[in-house]
C-alpha cells in the first residue's frame, strides 16, 4: 500500500512551521495512541503513520530531501526509530505525560523554587526620575534549622529505595518504555525518615522579607524589574526562584502619559485665546512657558519639546503636549455683561471675517434646510 503524503497525514501545509507540526502531531498522538485505543489496529496504524511523518518533517535535512524527492528521498528506517529531528523527543514526552499522567524524563532532584511577582505602584514622578522603594514580600525561605535538607539535625535524607536515587522510574506502556517521576520520592531521589520539626520535612518555611527595589528612571506601566534569587526557596535545599517586580503607575492629577510623552489640558480665557499671550504651564521639572498665538481656537495642541519622560532603554526624551481649553467666564457683573453684548454686536457686523467657523456652519445649515424644502 502506497504511503500517504506526510503533510496530508499531519494535516498541515507544506510551509508549516515547526510549532504547527508539533501541535498537529500531538493532537493525532493523543487521539490514536494504542494505549487509548486497545485492540484497534487502525488507530495503531494511524499513530505510527503520524509518528513517521513527524520524525521526517521535524528533521531539517530529511524534510528538504522529502520535499524534493518524496518518500524516495528519506531513509525508510525512519519509521523504525531512526535519528529524530530537533525537539521531537520532547513532543513524545509531552504526549506520554498527558496520556499516562507521568512526568518527563530528565535529571532527578527537586526543582528550583517558584518565581514570585510583586505589583509595585509608584507615582508618575518616581517613574520618570527613578527612586528606591522598600517592599515586604511573603515567601518561602530555606529552613535555618535543617539548612533546607528537610531532615532533623543529626540525620540525613536516605536514597529512595524505589528509584535508587535517580528520581525516575521506568514503565512499560504497550510497546513503549518510558520514564516517569518516581511516585515515592516525587523525583527528589531521596526520602526523609526523621523530618525536621521546624519545617515538617519540607526544607523551607513561610516568612516575610523586606527588600530594596531600585526603580530606574523612565519605567512605564507593565515594565518588570527582576531580582535574582529573591523568589521562593526550592524544596529540600533546591535553588531559589526570582522575584519579578511589575510597575504600576498611579493616576496623576495633571498629566496623562503615553509612552515617553505627557499630555495635559490647559484652560485659557477667551481674551488670551483671541489676543494671544504667554502662560505658565506645569511640567515634571517645574514651570514652563507656553506661547499662545492670537486667534487660538479651543482644543489646539501645543508641543513643548523635551518636556516629557526619558526612555528607560533608549534614552530618548519625550515631549509635553498641552491642549488648550477656552474657558467661558462665569459670575459676570452687569457691566461685564453689557460690555460682552457690545462686543458681540460689533463682531456680528464683521460676519465671517470674525467668526469663520460659525459662518461656515450657518451656510451648511441653510443648504441642508433648502434641500429638505426642495424634496
Amino acid at each position: 500500500m502506497a504511503k500517504r503524503d506526510y503533510y496530508e497525514v499531519l494535516g498541515v501545509q507544506h510551509n508549516a512551521t515547526e510549532a504547527e507540526i508539533k501541535k498537529s502531531f500531538r493532537r493525532l498522538a493523543m487521539k490514536y495512541h494504542p494505549d487509548r485505543n486497545p485492540d484497534d489496529q487502525t488507530a495503531e496504524a494511524r499513530f505510527k503513520e503520524a509518528k513517521e511523518a513527524c520524525e521526517v518533517l521535524m528533521d531539517g535535512q530529511k524534510r528538504a530531501a522529502y520535499d524534493q524527492f518524496g518518500h524516495a528521498g528519506v531513509d525508510s528506517s525512519v519509521a523504525g526509530g531512526g535519528a529524530r529531528g530537533a525537539g521531537f523527543g520532547s513532543i513524545f514526552e509531552d504526549v506520554f505525560s498527558d496520556i499516562f499522567g507521568g512526568g518527563r524524563g530528565g535529571s532527578h532532584g527537586p526543582s528550583r523554587g517558584a518565581d514570585l511577582r510583586y505589583n509595585l505602584e509608584v507615582s508618575l514622578e518616581d517613574a520618570a526620575f527613578g527612586t528606591e522603594v522598600k517592599i515586604r514580600v511573603p515567601t518561602m525561605v530555606s529552613c535555618e534549622t535543617c539548612h533546607g535538607s528537610g531532615a532533623k539535625p543529626g540525620s540525613t535524607p536516605r536514597t529512595c529505595q524505589t528509584c535508587g536515587g535517580h528520581g525516575q522510574v521506568r514503565m512499560q506502556q504497550g510497546f513503549f518504555s518510558i520514564q516517569q517521576t518516581c511516585p515515592n520520592c516525587q523525583g527528589e531521589g531521596t526520602t526523609i525518615s526523621d523530618p525536621c520539626t521546624a519545617c515538617r520535612g519540607l526544607g523551607r518555611i513561610q516568612k516575610s522579607k523586606t527588600l530594596a527595589v531600585k526603580v530606574p528612571a523612565g519605567v512605564d506601566n507593565g515594565d518588570q524589574i527582576r531580582l535574582t534569587g529573591e523568589g521562593e526557596a526550592g524544596p529540600a535545599g533546591a535553588g531559589v526562584g526570582d522575584l519579578y517586580v511589575e510597575i504600576r503607575i498611579k493616576q496623576h492629577a495633571i498629566f496623562r502619559r503615553d509612552g515617553d510623552d505627557l499630555y495635559c489640558e490647559v484652560p485659557i480665557s477667551f481674551v488670551t485665546a483671541t489676543l494671544g499671550g504667554q502662560l505658565e504651564v506645569p511640567s515634571l521639572e517645574g514651570k514652563a512657558m507656553l506661547k499662545v498665538p492670537a486667534e487660538t481656537q479651543t482644543e489646539k495642541v501645543f508641543r513643548l519639546r523635551g518636556k516629557g519622560i526619558r526612555n528607560v532603554r533608549s534614552g530618548h526624551l519625550g515631549n509635553l503636549y498641552c491642549r488648550v481649553s477656552i474657558e467661558t467666564p462665569v459670575n459676570l457683573t452687569s457691566k461685564q455683561r453689557n460690555m460682552l453684548k457690545e462686543f458681540e454686536r460689533l463682531t456680528e457686523k464683521g460676519g465671517a471675517r470674525h467668526s469663520p467657523k460659525a459662518q461656515t456652519w450657518t451656510d451648511k445649515i441653510k443648504s441642508f434646510l433648502d434641500t429638505l424644502v426642495a424634496n
